[in-house]
């Protein structure tokens, strides 16, 4: 019989951090992956001469040597700083509306003021009133929350309580008038998964803030070389990781977690389990539903799974110059009208919004010599692949590849022409390797009401606790913090016992 201090369930970015945090405070850990690399979303694959990166399109809360940010803190808290190479983005991203405004923003404050003012001179100085406001916002946020302020009050922090749960898109409509300029400043959205008329201005603010502040970063090796970093410290603090071994259950008695059993049998008991599984596979697949407290039951009834993606990743045969690619992160906007972007989601119709990420604009040696890869991403729910009948299956993912592929063109005209290599995932390709319901790439919807101001890490079964997009902020910096938060909970816990 195996003991452990902590079982982890799952390798993704907040299952190893949290691994690793316990491993290095001595605890005796056990890390179970269902599939045979870690990462989760932070991995690769291989297709002919092209490693694709699946994931990672800008790395936040990094900066620089000069002004180091959140992320780079506990990397280097994690020795995997130095093992690691980051390139800085020249610039935050570029929108493209096909025959329209194309505009691509720097990553300093008053450079967006210019380059946006020029564009829109009359709202020149609301642009710079909004930034403002952003950075007001971010900064009272970090003090009050992120640093737990015990003063925190309206009166201490006016900003962050008038506008905290107000959506980007009543916010926009205060400062502008321009519908091209609200969509070129909100185009983050798809960051979080939810239109402007629904998302927080928190997220927003937040995003825009970390950004321009600590600048976006690639990683040299894409996001599988942060995961095995992470993976090697792990085993080096002494930490066990079985890859290949999904957990079948989790055992609970007297309201109290007891082991966790594998698909292959084999029992780990323990008293503390952290899920970096989503809490609906967590709760209803693992735990069951009928052990789990009917207040756990009906936070998971009152919240829905967020979007997958669908996307095209390609090797193409020239570099990116010859593509007419010029920006790591391309927007690509063929409607300002948000919501009916938003609803698409939710059909098999061909999208009016993407992303194109080109690594090699920042890193000239992610891809082979006189080549470059790109992802071509949309966001989209499961629900209408379920519905689409297995023979069809290919031929509809593939039909949909290309009409995404068709967009990307209205762009770069010479992009289907240099096409070496091409694969595509849907949301069922994603939830075949996550594991998440639907795909879901965030979690559940990130709408104000489950946002990380609502969701907690720890169950009401003791000894449960969770890691991860599905409790935390979708993305690498909030799920790679997550983990390590929750740790420091678990390890507070065990000392209290």
């Amino acid at each position: 019989m195996a003991v452990y201090d902590v079982v982890v369930i799952g390798a993704g970015n907040g299952g190893l951090t949290a691994a690793l945090t316990l491993a290095r405070a001595g605890r005796k850990v056990a890390l179970l992956e269902r599939h045979n690399v870690p990462g989760g979303c932070a991995t690769s694959f291989v297709r002919g001469r092209f490693e694709f990166e699946v994931a990672l399109h800008q790395l936040s809360g990094m900066g620089t040597e000069r002004m180091p940010g959140p992320l780079r803190g506990i990397l280097s808290e994690f020795g995997v700083l130095d093992k690691l190479e980051f390139v800085e983005m020249e610039n935050l991203y570029r929108v493209v509306f096909p025959g329209g405004i194309d505009v691509t923003l720097p990553t300093d404050r008053q450079g967006i003021v210019e380059v946006l003012g020029g564009l829109f001179p009359k709202e020149k100085d609301a642009v710079a009133s909004f930034l403002d406001l952003v950075y007001t916002y971010s900064l009272e946020m970090v003090q009050g929350v992120f640093f737990r302020d015990p003063l925190i009050s309206k009166e201490k922090y006016p900003t962050f309580f008038r506008y905290t749960f107000r959506n980007v898109e009543d916010v926009l409509d205060e400062f502008f008038t321009d519908p091209y300029l609200k969509a070129i400043l909100s185009v983050y959205w798809g960051y979080t998964g939810v239109p402007p008329r629904l998302m927080p201005f928190s997220d927003l603010a937040v995003i825009l803030w970390a950004y321009i502040e600590f600048k976006p970063f690639h990683l040299k090796g894409g996001s599988q070389a942060l995961s095995n970093a992470l993976l090697d410290a792990y085993l080096k603090a002494g930490g066990e990781a079985r890859f290949n071994c999904a957990a079948r259950s989790i055992e609970v008695e007297g309201g109290r977690v007891r082991a966790v059993v594998t698909e292959h049998g084999d029992r780990l008991d323990t008293s503390y389990v952290i899920s970096n599984a989503s809490t609906v596979h967590t709760y209803l697949d693992l735990v069951g539903s009928h052990r789990l407290p009917q207040d756990d039951l009906l936070k998971i009834k009152g919240r829905t799974v967020g979007p997958s993606a669908f996307t095209v990743y390609m090797g193409f045969d020239c570099t990116p110059e010859e593509l007419g690619v010029f920006e790591t992160s391309n927007f690509i906007v063929a409607t300002i009208d948000m919501d009916s972007a938003s609803e698409k989601m939710r059909t098999l119709e061909p999208q009016d919004w993407a992303m194109f990420s080109c690594y090699d604009v920042s890193d000239p040696d992610f891809s082979p010599p006189g080549t470059c890869q790109g992802a071509l991403v949309c966001l989209q729910y499961a629900d209408p692949w379920y519905r689409v009948e297995p023979h069809a299956y290919a031929e509809t993912k593939y039909r949909y590849a290309d009409a995404m592929i068709s967009l990307a063109e209205r762009v770069f005209p010479n992009l289907r022409a240099h096409i070496e290599e091409c694969e595509a995932a849907s949301p069922l390709t994603h939830m075949r390797y996550l594991g998440h319901p639907g795909g879901a790439i965030y979690g559940f919807d990130q709408y104000a009401k489950d946002s990380a101001f609502f969701l907690t890490n720890q169950s009401s079964i003791e000894g449960l606790y969770h890691a991860g997009s599905w409790v935390t902020g979708g993305g690498f910096q909030p799920t790679l913090t997550s983990g390590r938060s929750t740790a420091h909970a678990v390890l507070k816990a065990i000392k209290g016992r």
